[in-house]
């Protein structure tokens, strides 16, 4: 099914633990579409599980884009403070203003300045990013993260 929707089409609200499914599914497929050179280091049983109980309930923030008929579009989380952690869209759900409202919701949430990372190699994400005024102030050589892929730390200020 491809997404008609655009940005004003679509309804943010806050995740509940009923989404878990739907956010894994959107997780997943964002990952393998955008990704496809990212290892799997967790099977998609580990990741419902983790999105379950991890994100959904220690999250400061996490916010899921809603289409129309009420399905699950994308969603962003804010982890702390001033940790973007995720923000996922379905691949038929892209350069649409989904993006930039769930960022947009996430902005709002925390009230100040925002961290997160991106891998390397993801240019759209990147370049999304970066039109929305982050700044990439370190790279890391993937040591950081379970894949071992290089990335980038950005920062923004309001």
């Amino acid at each position: 099914m491809r997404v008609t929707e655009n940005a004003y089409d679509v309804r943010i609200r806050p995740a509940t633990a009923q989404d878990a499914e739907a956010v894994t599914g959107v997780f997943l497929a964002s990952r393998a579409a955008a990704m496809p050179y990212l290892p799997r280091v967790h099977s998609d049983e580990d990741t419902l599980a983790w999105i379950t109980h991890v994100v959904l309930p220690t999250s400061t923030a996490v916010r899921v884009a809603e289409g129309a008929e009420g399905e699950l579009l994308g969603f962003a989380v804010l982890a702390g403070d001033d940790e973007l952690d995720h923000l996922y869209l379905r691949p038929d759900a892209l350069r649409r203003g989904i993006g930039s409202r769930l960022l947009a919701e996430v902005r709002e949430a925390a009230g100040g300045p925002l961290n997160l990372y991106v891998f390397q190699r993801n240019t759209a994400a990147r370049a999304f990013y970066e039109r929305h005024g982050f700044t990439a102030v370190a790279f890391d050589d993937g040591g950081r993260n379970e894949e071992n892929e290089p990335d980038v730390l950005y920062q923004w200020a309001p």
